[in-house]
C-alpha cells in the first residue's frame, strides 16, 4: 500500500506535495514502527530529495527502530548533510542498542564535526557513561551542560539524578534535585528510581508523596519504580500503590500490569496477580515472562508450564527473557522431559547461541540429567559464554561427582581469560564444600585472598558457611571477625550450621550479635533460631522470636510458620502448634511432617494418624520423614499391626526406600509387641549392616520382656561393634537384677568396672528468665543446690503422708530431670508450666515423682527425651505409664 501511494506521489510531480506526503508518511511509520516505511526511501531518492534534511533524520530514525543500529550507521554515513538531530538519532541508537563505547565516539566526532549538542544527545551520552563506569566523563559532561546554560533543563537534570545514582552518589543525586526545583513528572520519577536503587525505600515512598503535594502527576513508569519500593515495606503498601493507580486513573499498559504482577508474585498473591495481568487484552512477553516466574517462584510449576503453552497459542514468540524463566521451571521440577522440549524450541527459535539461553539450559541439564555430557554440550554451542556459563557448568560437575574434572574446568577457564566474579568463586565453595573437597577449597581460598575478592561479602559469607559446615567454627568466627561489612546472611548461616551441629544455645547467641551489627533478622534467621529453641527446649525465647516475627510481618512466610509449628510441638504447647498450622494457606510437606511430629511426642496418636490422613487428602505426598513420624506413634500408641502396614506401604505404595532409622523404628515396634524373634529377623535380613543403636533398641526390649538368651545375644552382636559403650552393660545389670538374677548383674558391673567403662553422666536443663540451668544427676555445683534438695525432701514427705506408694531411693533420688524440675518450680511464677529436657530416657522413679508432684499442685510439667514428651497434669502422664 505504501508502495503504491509513493508512486501516485511520484506521478503528481509537485515538489512542495512531494515533500510533504513523504514527510508524512515517514513520520507515520516512525511513530508508529513500520518498517513498511523504507520503502518511501527509493521515491526520495528519484525525487532528487535526497538532500532533504528532514526527510534524511525521519530514515535514520527508522532504520534505527525497525533494521538494527548497523543499517542505521550506513544510511547516516551516506548522509550528504548532517544536523544536531542526525547527530542524536545515530548516537542514541547505539545507546538503546547497549553500544556505549562506539556512542561516545560518536559524540566526540560529533564535536569534532563542530556541531553543537542538544539536551536529548547530552542525556544520551550520560546514559552512556554511567553504563560505561566513566564518572570523568559524565562529569566534564555536566560541566558542559553548566557553562551551556542547560542546568534548568528538566531532561538533562534527570538525566544527572540518575547518573549519580548509577554510582551509587544519591546524596548528590539527591542535592542536585533540591536545588534546581521546578522539576516535571520525569524528573521526579527519576529521583524516587535513584532512591529504590540504593535501597532508600522510606525516601522514595517520601519523594511520592512530596511529588503528589507539589502538584505533579506521577505517570505509568512512576508507579513502575514505587513497586520497587514495595517489596521491602510489604504488601500493605503494594496494595496502597495500586489503589493510588486506580484512583488517579493511570492507564494500565503491560510494563505497569507486569510490575504488578511481579509485586503481587513476591507476596504470594498470585490470584491477584492474574487478576491484574486480565484487567486489559494487552499482553506482551515481559508480562508473560512475569507470570511464569511468578508461579515458579510460589511453587505453582504446573501453571507456570500451562501460561507458558497458552503464550505460544496467542502468538506472542518467547524471547530469551521467557526461555530462561521456564527452563528455570523444569530445573526446579527436575523435569528433564519439559526441559528437553522447551529446549527444541530454543532451536526452532535460533536461541541456541543465546547466552542467557545457554546458562538456562546449562543450569536445566546439570540439575535433571544424570549425564553431565548433556550441560558440556550446551556450553560448547554458546558462541561467547561468560562467567555465569562457567560457573554453572563447574558447579554441575562438582554436584555430580566430577570434582577434579570440575576443578580443571576451573584452571580452563581462568586460561581463558574469563577470571571468575564473586558468584563463581561463592558457587564453587558451596559446591566443593558439599562434595566435601576441603584442599581445593583451602587452594581456592588462598587464591581469594590475593585478589580483591577477598573483600566481597558474597566470598566471605560462602567461606564461612564452608568452614562452619566442617566443624571449624573457630575459623569460621576469624573470617567473620575480619569483614568489613556482615549482613544476615553471615549471621543466619552460622546458625544454621550451629544447629546441625547440637551448638544449640550458641546459635542463639548470635542473635546478640546481630544486635549488635544493628542486622534485622529476617525469615530465614528467624527459622534458624526458632529450630534452635525448639531442640533446646527454651519455650519462652521461641515465643519472644514469635513476637518479632508477627511485629516485623515475618510470621507470613512458610520457613517462619514451620518453625513455628515444629518448636511448640516439641515444647509441649501442642495447640499452639495447630494454631499455627492453621495459619499456613497452602502445608507444604514440612509444614504436615511438623505437625503430625508434634502430635506423635505429644502422645496425640490419634489425632497424629488421623493428620497423615487429612495430608494424603490434600494432594500432599508422604516422605522418608514424615513415615518416621508414623512409625514412631504406632509405637508410642501400641500399635503393632499398624506399624507394619505402614512400614510395607512405605516402598508399596508410595517408592520410597526404608533406610536405617526406619527399620531402628520397626524393631522398636515388634520389640514392644512382644514378637522378638521377628525383630531379631528384621536386623538380619535389613539391606543395611546393623549399628549400635538397632542393637540397644532391641536389648531394651528384651529387657521390658525379660527375655534374657535373646538379650544376651543382642548385647553380643552390639558389644562386637563397640567395645566400649557402657549402655549395653547397663541394660543387662537392669535385665539382670528386674529377672532375680542378682549375682550375673554384680558379674556384668564388675566387668564394667575392669574396663573402666562409665555411664555417660544425663544432663537435664531448664529455661528461667532467658537463662537456661543445667543439671547433672549427683551434682551439687548449682549455687541452690541445698534448697533443690530440701525441696525435694519435702514433697517426699508430703507424697508418705497423702499415701502416695513412691520409692525415690538409691542411685534415682538426685537424677538431673527431677532436680531441674523442682528448680524450675521455686523459679517460675505459680500457674506457669514447667519446660525440662533431657538428653536420655526418663526412670521410673523420676516418672512417678513428676506424677506425684503435679496431683499435689496445679502445676502442667513437660519432659522433653529426645523426639517424645512426657505432660504431667493432676497426677497423669500424656504416655499413659
Amino acid at each position: 500500500m505504501l508502495c503504491k501511494a509513493a508512486n501516485r506521489v511520484i506521478n503528481r510531480n509537485e515538489p512542495t506535495f512531494l515533500e510533504e506526503t513523504c514527510s508524512r508518511i515517514l513520520s507515520f511509520c516512525n511513530s508508529n514502527s513500520l518498517k513498511q516505511g523504507i520503502s518511501v526511501h527509493s521515491p526520495v531518492i528519484k525525487l532528487g530529495l535526497h538532500h532533504h534534511l528532514y526527510l534524511n533524520n525521519n530514515l535514520l530514525s527508522l532504520y534505527s527502530k525497525c533494521f538494527g543500529v548497523n543499517k542505521a550507521r550506513h544510511f547516516f554515513d551516506e548522509m550528504p548533510h548532517k544536523d544536531v538531530v542526525s547527530w542524536t538519532g545515530i548516537l542514541s541508537a547505539y545507546v538503546k542498542n547497549g553500544n556505549h563505547d562506539t556512542a561516545l565516539r560518536v559524540f566526540d566526532s560529533m564535536l569534532i564535526s563542530g556541531e553543537s549538542p542538544n539536551e536529548f544527545t547530552l542525556s544520551s551520552v550520560l546514559r552512556s557513561c554511567s553504563s560505561m563506569g566513566e564518572f570523568d566523563y559524565g562529569t566534564c559532561i555536566q560541566g558542559y551542560v553548566i557553562k551551556e546554560g542547560f542546568d534548568r533543563n528538566p531532561v538533562l537534570n534527570s538525566g544527572l539524578i540518575d547518573f549519580y545514582s548509577k554510582f551509587g552518589l544519591v546524596t548528590e543525586a539527591s542535592n542536585l534535585f533540591i536545588t534546581k526545583g521546578n522539576h516535571d513528572t520525569v524528573t521526579w520519577t527519576m529521583m524516587i528510581s535513584s532512591c529504590v536503587l540504593a535501597q532508600r525505600w522510606v525516601q522514595a515512598l517520601q519523594l511520592y508523596v512530596d511529588m503528589v503535594k507539589a502538584g505533579v502527576a506521577p505517570n505509568e513508569f512512576t508507579f513502575v519504580k514505587l513497586l520497587g519500593a514495595c517489596s521491602v515495606h510489604g504488601l500493605n503498601y503494594g496494595k496502597l500503590v495500586h489503589a493510588h493507580i486506580l484512583l488517579r486513573g493511570v492507564k494500565l499498559n503491560v510494563v505497569l500490569k507486569t510490575a504488578l504482577v511481579n509485586m503481587y508474585s513476591r507476596f504470594r498473591r498470585m490470584e491477584d496477580a492474574i487478576k491484574v495481568s486480565n484487567s486489559t487484552p494487552e499482553y506482551d512477553t515481559m508480562l508473560w515472562t512475569a507470570l511464569i516466574s511468578g508461579f515458579a517462584q510460589n511453587s505453582m510449576f504446573r501453571k507456570a508450564v500451562s501460561t507458558f503453552r497458552a503464550m505460544g497459542v496467542s502468538g506472542i514468540i518467547p524471547n530469551n527473557y521467557m526461555f530462561s524463566s521456564i527452563l528455570n521451571v523444569s530445573s526446579l521440577m527436575l523435569s528433564l522431559a519439559l526441559g528437553q522440549q522447551v529446549h527444541s524450541r530454543v532451536v526452532v527459535t535460533g536461541l541456541e547461541g543465546d547466552v542467557s539461553v545457554g546458562n538456562a539450559l546449562i543450569n536445566m541439564y546439570v540439575k535433571c540429567s544424570d549425564n553431565v555430557e548433556d550441560a558440556l554440550r550446551v556450553f560448547r554451542g554458546i558462541s561467547l559464554p561468560n562467567v555465569v556459563s562457567w560457573t554453572s557448568l563447574i558447579a554441575g560437575f562438582a554436584e555430580h561427582g566430577l570434582q577434579l574434572d570440575s576443578f580443571h574446568l576451573f584452571t580452563e577457564m581462568r586460561e581463558a581469560g574469563i577470571e571468575p566474579n564473586s558468584f563463581t568463586i561463592s558457587g564453587i565453595i558451596r559446591s566443593f564444600g558439599a562434595a566435601k573437597l576441603l584442599p581445593q577449597i583451602l587452594m581456592l581460598h588462598g587464591h581469594v585472598v590475593k585478589t580483591n575478592l577477598y573483600e566481597d561479602i558474597a566470598v566471605q559469607n560462602a567461606l564461612v558457611d564452608f568452614y562452619a559446615e566442617f566443624g571449624m567454627l573457630n575459623d569460621a568466627w576469624q573470617i567473620v571477625d575480619t569483614m568489613n561489612r556482615r549482613d544476615a546472611i553471615t549471621y543466619t548461616t552460622l546458625a544454621s550450621r550451629m544447629n546441625q551441629m547440637g551448638h544449640h544455645e550458641s546459635a542463639l547467641h548470635i542473635i546478640t550479635d546481630m544486635k549488635n551489627d544493628d542486622i534485622k533478622i529476617d525469615e530465614f534467621g528467624t527459622a534458624s533460631f526458632l529450630s534452635a529453641s525448639a531442640d533446646l527446649g527454651t519455650i519462652m525465647t521461641g515465643k519472644q522470636l514469635h513476637c518479632h516475627s508477627v511485629k516485623s510481618g515475618l510470621c507470613k512466610w512458610f520457613s517462619v510458620l514451620n518453625g513455628l509449628v515444629n518448636l511448640y510441638g516439641k515444647c509441649g504447647c501442642i495447640h499452639d502448634a495447630q494454631r499455627a498450622f492453621g495459619e499456613i494457606g497452602m502445608p507444604d510437606i514440612f509444614s504436615w511432617n511438623g505437625l503430625i511430629s508434634g502430635l506423635t511426642s505429644n502422645g496425640y496418636i490419634p489425632s497424629a494418624l488421623s493428620t497423615f490422613d487429612d495430608m494424603k487428602l490434600s494432594g500432599v505426598k508422604p516422605d522418608a520423614i514424615t513415615f518416621l513420624s508414623i512409625l514412631s506413634a504406632c509405637r508410642n500408641g501400641k500399635l503393632t499391626d499398624l506399624g507394619l502396614q505402614h512400614f510395607q506401604s512405605m516402598r508399596e505404595i508410595y517408592n520410597i526406600k526404608p533406610q536405617l532409622d526406619h527399620y531402628v523404628h520397626l524393631v522398636d515396634i515388634l520389640g514392644q509387641g512382644g514378637r522378638l524373634e521377628e525383630a531379631m529377623e528384621v536386623i538380619q535380613t535389613m539391606p543395611f549392616t546393623a549399628n549400635t543403636s538397632i542393637y540397644k533398641t532391641l536389648l531394651r526390649a528384651c529387657k521390658a520382656h525379660r527375655n534374657i538368651p535373646l538379650a544376651e545375644h543382642t548385647a553380643k552382636q552390639g558389644l562386637e561393634l563397640d567395645p566400649l559403650d557402657p549402655a549395653f552393660y547397663i541394660l543387662l545389670t537392669n535385665l539382670y537384677q528386674d529377672s532375680g538374677r542378682h549375682y550375673l548383674a554384680e558379674r556384668t558391673l564388675t566387668v564394667m568396672k575392669e574396663k573402666q567403662l562409665r555411664k555417660n553422666p544425663s544432663h537435664s536443663w531448664v529455661e528461667i528468665r532467658d537463662k537456661v540451668h543445667v543439671f547433672v544427676a549427683g551434682e551439687r555445683s548449682h549455687p541452690r543446690t541445698n534448697e533443690i534438695y530440701e525441696q525435694i525432701e519435702s514433697f517426699e514427705a508430703e507424697f508418705k503422708k497423702h499415701g502416695y506408694l513412691f520409692q525415690g531411693i538409691g542411685h534415682s533420688y538426685y537424677h538431673s530431670e527431677k532436680l531441674a524440675v523442682v528448680f524450675g518450680l521455686l523459679n517460675t511464677p505459680s500457674k506457669a508450666p514447667i519446660y525440662v529436657i533431657k538428653n536420655s530416657s526418663i526412670c521410673r522413679d523420676c516418672h512417678n515423682f513428676m506424677k506425684f508432684v503435679t496431683q499435689l499442685i496445679d502445676r502442667e510439667i513437660i519432659v522433653r527425651e529426645g523426639n517424645r514428651l512426657h505432660s504431667f497434669r493432676k497426677g497423669e502422664c500424656s504416655c499413659r505409664g
